[in-house]
């Protein structure tokens, strides 16, 4: 059996070189605050896949991404190994884009911070009076720059990711920006919509993509897990506090409030975190995790 050595370990990924395709192994790790924690997640990474693939398949009518399989038969043998199983994707090679698209629904975070200051969320103007967790009139797009392990993303507006994105693809600039932001607002639009009937509110999430050979945008990485989303109940949603959550907000406020923790979560927060995530996979999905 051959051995596979990853090509490029993330703060959560590992990516395989298999030659015409990539594998995308999403591990038990978690990070907050860009890092690294010390625990592992157990089925984390079962979880963001098969979540990842759910919402691939769903969305497939907007824009293409870069699944193919999730099934390790499909893969060389070495996936086929019970540390692989559930946890791995089969993916087209693509060229990525430099850009994380970050779209918004509700003003929480840092938006809401923002807003509180100045009345804007990474430079787009909002309408006065808008409390705490208070659905948005329309999505907005606020791009930001991909930092590398232990740097913070930067928001930039969207004319700063025209031009990154003109540097990397002379000539290209203004349509791949003008794609990515459409096709952006447009998934988040109908997952949200889908979300809200099965008890689910998607606060905000993120997406990423990269270019074909033929110069086409495809959708890639993670899709509206809870690693890149906020996932709130509907139930006892409720404006102008903060909501509880499906995601990894739960570690983030844990580790605020324990800022002596050395980034070492309980066993507690552990089982509640993982619970959470399987909790909004079987929600959205009305299966259980594999």
């Amino acid at each position: 059996m051959q051995e596979y050595r990853p090509v490029k370990e993330g703060k959560v990924r590992e990516i395989y070189d298999i030659g015409g395709e990539l594998i995308m192994v999403a591990t038990d790790r978690i990070s907050a605050f860009d890092v690294i924690l010390k625990n592992r997640i157990t089925k984390k990474g079962a979880v963001l896949t098969q979540m990842s693939r759910f919402w691939f398949d769903f969305t497939g009518d907007i824009v293409p991404n870069h699944m193919i399989s999730i099934d390790g038969k499909d893969m060389p043998e070495y996936f086929r190994q019970p540390e692989f199983t559930g946890n791995s994707m089969l993916c087209r090679k693509l060229t990525m884009l430099p850009i994380e698209c970050i779209v918004r629904g509700y003003i929480t975070g840092s938006g809401w911070e923002s807003y509180k200051r100045e009345g804007t969320v990474c430079g787009i103007g909002l309408p006065a009076g808008l409390k705490e967790c208070d659905k948005l009139p329309e999505p907005i797009f606020t791009p930001s720059t991909k930092a590398e392990i232990g740097d913070h993303d930067e928001n930039i507006s969207f004319e700063q990711s025209v031009a990154v994105l003109e540097k990397e693809f002379p000539g290209k600039g203004q349509q791949y920006a003008e794609q990515i932001r459409d096709y952006t607002i447009a998934l988040y639009k109908k997952c949200a919509d889908y979300a809200l009937t099965k008890g689910i509110i998607i606060a905000d999430t993120k997406f990423e993509f990269g270019i074909n050979e033929r110069g086409e945008v495809i959708l890639a990485d993670e899709m509206l897990t809870p690693d890149s989303s906020r996932f709130w109940p509907l139930e006892g949603y409720a404006p102008g506090r903060s909501q509880p959550s499906f995601d990894k907000q739960f570690v983030r406020d844990w580790l605020k409030a324990h800022p002596d923790s050395d980034y070492l979560l309980p066993d507690e927060v552990i089982e509640k975190t993982i619970a959470k995530y399987k909790e909004a996979y079987f929600m959205l999905t009305g299966k259980e995790i594999v």
